[in-house]
């Protein structure tokens, strides 16, 4: 199953990307220097800088649907009970962000980026959205409680104290 923007919406996330990758660049704020310096020499520079970047991003693009593919094959062999044991898929998942990341890096396309951060929340969503936890999680008590249950034993110990000398004076008279 691979992640939702590369369904219906393909066209308008790859346009709306490619727009984003055009501002970064600079290729619609164009500096008056490069203007006056030469039309042709900045345009083309600005052009394959540009070009370069909308490839690394389709080369992107196109691995992280690989390690995307590689996941999903890899949680095959993984059964339904077995969904919500991190010792079972701690590995697939840790080799779906080693392998997102790595390529990341490879391509100096820059990691966390947004492609990598939907196929991550697409696993969560397709195999791991019924998981909870089985013991619960348990969080320090208010502190008027917390208070109340250290000094109890506190003011009890005088008590407990005197309790047992009275009581062994009391024997000895017998």
């Amino acid at each position: 199953m691979a992640p939702q923007a590369h369904t219906g919406s393909s066209h308008l996330s790859q346009g709306l990307l490619l727009l984003w990758v055009l501002l970064g660049t600079g290729l619609c704020h164009m500096d008056t220097e490069k203007m006056d310096a030469g039309q042709e020499s900045g345009t083309s520079s600005l052009t394959a800088r540009s070009n370069g970047t909308v490839e690394v991003m389709e080369n992107y693009t196109t691995i992280a649907e690989q390690c995307w593919n590689s996941f999903v094959f890899r949680m095959t062999n993984v059964s339904i009970s077995e969904l919500c044991e991190w010792k079972v898929i701690s590995r697939p998942y840790s080799k779906l962000q080693k392998c997102l990341e790595s390529w990341a890096d490879n391509l100096k396309y820059g990691y966390p980026n947004a492609l990598a951060e939907q196929y991550i929340l697409q696993s969560h969503f397709y195999y791991f959205y019924n998981c909870t936890l089985e013991h619960p999680v348990y969080f320090d008590p208010p502190e008027d409680v917390l208070l109340a249950m250290i000094i109890a034993p506190i003011c009890l110990i005088p008590f407990l104290v005197t309790l047992v000398i009275w009581r062994s004076k009391d024997s000895k008279a017998q």
